[in-house]
């Protein structure tokens, strides 16, 4: 399974060393959130990781930096699709124009995932399980259900919401092509060490996935 993590959305001590970290343990994935991020802010945070990463980080604002920095690619919030006419016009412009860059986004209904568009690599659907951060952001799919419009899906499906080491399996089994990580990652004194034992379970999983690449 594609193992991917999410940036805190607000900065935490020794951030950006910690990301540079869990790339040099095999993070292959790393997307960028920071809605309140100035591009000022934004370029000064990518320009303390080293170049030789940016191929593995997806943005999910300023999204002009992922040609400027030559990153792995780009997320579409809910708030960047409601421009939707100009939004696919603007990032179809992109991939046309720089065909490595990725496109996501997130979908949060299993009606979602009939709706296919290909424009997207990928999508993130949440959440799955109970999130580890917020009360209020609690799992509302019923596996079986969950499980047959992944299957029936053209999409690239990734977990997001609560996943951690004990449930990977579940997200496994129920058909998603990877596994997204937030509060799993960043409320763990070592990311590091979390990301190392939440790697090996994902790539436990990769000669067993139909649908991996």
């Amino acid at each position: 399974m594609k193992t991917i993590v999410l940036s805190p959305q607000k900065p935490i001590e020794n951030e950006i060393d910690r990301v540079i970290n869990l790339f040099e343990e095999g993070l292959s994935i790393f997307h960028l959130r920071k809605p309140h991020y100035s591009i000022k802010k934004m370029k000064s945070y990518l320009n303390k990781i080293p170049s030789d990463y940016h191929n593995r980080i997806v943005v999910h604002s300023h999204h002009k930096l992922a040609i400027k920095y030559n990153l792995k690619g780009i997320h579409l919030s809910a708030k960047t699709k409601k421009e939707r006419f100009k939004t696919w016009f603007k990032i179809r412009s992109i991939k046309r124009k720089n065909p490595w860059i990725t496109i996501s986004t997130s979908l949060h209904s299993i009606n979602d995932l009939d709706q296919y568009d290909d424009l997207y690599d990928y999508v993130f659907l949440s959440p799955i399980f109970d999130s580890i951060t917020s009360k209020d952001y609690q799992s509302g799919f019923k596996e079986f259900n969950l499980s047959s419009a992944i299957r029936r899906s053209n999409y690239k499906v990734v977990a997001l919401g609560g996943v951690n080491n004990h449930n990977i399996k579940n997200a496994f089994n129920m058909g998603f092509w990877g596994c997204a990580f937030l509060g799993t990652i960043w409320t763990n004194e070592s990311p590091k060490e979390k990301f190392e034992g939440i790697k090996e379970i994902c790539n436990s999983f990769k000669n067993q996935s139909t649908n991996y690449d």
